[in-house]
């Protein structure tokens, strides 16, 4: 019989939210990761408002979005913020406390990248480490839900994305832009990803 898809691994499915595109130019204001199994079992969950860095500005367009959004939602990603070194050192202290995990966020590449540069900028771990980093906060360089879901569904990758698909697969969690309310619904999405490709694999 074969293994299970993942067995044993916990999958640290994120979300962030920013002012703009560029890490460093711009801020991330929230972060949010729930850790999932294969099966779908909750391992913790993560959440914090990140205070701006030093010398970065928003983006016009980006920020001229936030203030078009209900007040609830700008002020789920702004209210409460804390010092960036003081969150990305819990979070490190967080992830490190889960079993063998794997990143997972949607798209890996946007995602990914500002959750890298914080890490590297601020602790002495990144996303994808490289094989002379013996001490990896990560196991593997990351899973992209929006790819993993793709592939699945047989999708245009020019024109997919995963807010098409049944909204049933995020276990009816909306997305919100709170980004805790938005890994909630990836970790569902990633479970049923997992699941119905299992199921097509005949494992």
């Amino acid at each position: 019989m074969a293994e299970q898809q993942g067995a044993g691994r916990v999958y640290v499915v994120t979300d962030i939210e920013v002012d703009g595109f560029v890490p460093g130019a711009n801020s991330m204001l929230a972060l949010a990761s729930v850790a999932v199994t294969a099966s779908g079992d909750l391992v913790g969950e993560f959440e914090a408002v990140l205070e701006t860095l030093p010398g970065a500005q928003a983006n016009p367009a980006t920020w001229e979005w936030w203030l078009s959004q209900p007040p609830e939602v700008l002020a789920a990603s702004t209210e409460g913020a804390r010092p960036v070194p003081e969150v990305m050192a819990e979070y490190v202290a967080w992830v490190q406390g889960l079993p063998e995990r794997e990143f997972v966020a949607s798209p890996l590449g946007f995602d990914g990248t500002y959750v890298d540069s914080y890490l590297r900028r601020f602790t002495s771990y990144g996303l994808a480490q490289g094989p002379d980093e013996t001490d990896r906060l990560f196991h593997g360089a990351g899973l992209c839900l929006k790819s993993l879901a793709c592939g699945l569904v047989g999708g245009d990758p020019a024109t997919f994305t995963v807010h098409d698909l049944p909204r049933e697969w995020f276990g009816d969690v909306p997305h919100t832009h709170r980004a805790i309310d938005d890994a909630r619904g990836y970790a569902n999405l990633l479970v049923e990803v997992l699941r119905r490709s299992r199921d097509r694999a005949g494992v």
